[in-house]
């Protein structure tokens, strides 16, 4: 077992260093000489992937039949419409959502940055949930959320790992007019997006049995996961 946990380190540890190289040295020259290095990195990160993804099949079977390429991305960053003309992504993640990583579910993201610096995308993170979602279906989560409140608090919300909490990342600074601003559930009716996050440092990466923690937290957000989903399959209905 201390064997297993030395490998393990070494590979997380390599990856964090790349990761790090990496934003320190953003260009395609550094890029194209360290592309054996990334490819490796790269390999190992699938990997990873692949045994979380069977991790998390165990108890969401909509998890179970994913691929690799349905819940993964591409290094290369889109620099069309950013400010930033950064060429790659200084980070990994892997996205587990039922029909894949395009299919507008909530899902399970784990994410490995740099761990240098705060937030996205530089922090560890794990999340649950998804960042878009039509206007349908934002209000059909209102609605639900305001008139079920208490089963929504002790049946989703309280199950979760306490680490988890809720992202308010671009909530509308007002609660809409229709729901009273002094309501328990009010910051809930600010958002426009619904996750749940916490992030973790690089001692949680470095531990052994990995896999199996990072499935255990997300055991725990599958109720919010599932019921943030019943509205999206309601639209789809």
């Amino acid at each position: 077992q201390d064997y297993v946990h030395s490998i393990h380190n070494d590979k997380m540890r390599e990856t964090l260093q790349f990761l790090r190289d990496l934003s320190r040295n953003n260009n395609r020259e550094w890029f194209m000489a360290n592309k054996q290095r990334y490819q490796q990195v790269q390999s190992r990160w699938y990997a990873f992937c692949e045994a979380l993804i069977s991790a998390v099949g165990q108890f969401d079977p909509d998890i179970a039949s994913l691929k690799i390429k349905d819940c993964t991305y591409r290094i290369y960053r889109d620099t069309r419409f950013s400010h930033d003309k950064s060429l790659y992504k200084t980070h990994f993640g892997v996205f587990m959502a039922k029909g894949g990583k395009r299919s507008m579910h909530a899902g399970y993201y784990f994410h490995v940055g740099t761990g240098v610096g705060e937030g996205y995308p530089y922090s560890h993170m794990l999340a649950s949930g998804n960042y878009c979602y039509e206007p349908r279906v934002i209000r059909m989560l209102r609605e639900d959320i305001s008139f079920g409140w208490e089963e929504f608090k002790e049946s989703v919300l309280g199950v979760a790992d306490p680490s988890f909490r809720v992202d308010m990342d671009g909530a509308l600074k007002k609660v809409p007019k229709e729901y009273p601003a002094d309501a328990p559930y009010a910051d809930f009716m600010r958002l426009k997006s619904y996750s749940l996050f916490t992030n973790v440092g690089d001692d949680f990466l470095l531990q052994p049995d990995l896999v199996e923690r990072v499935a255990g937290l997300f055991r725990t957000v599958k109720p919010f996961n599932d019921y943030v989903n019943r509205a999206v399959d309601f639209r789809d209905a």
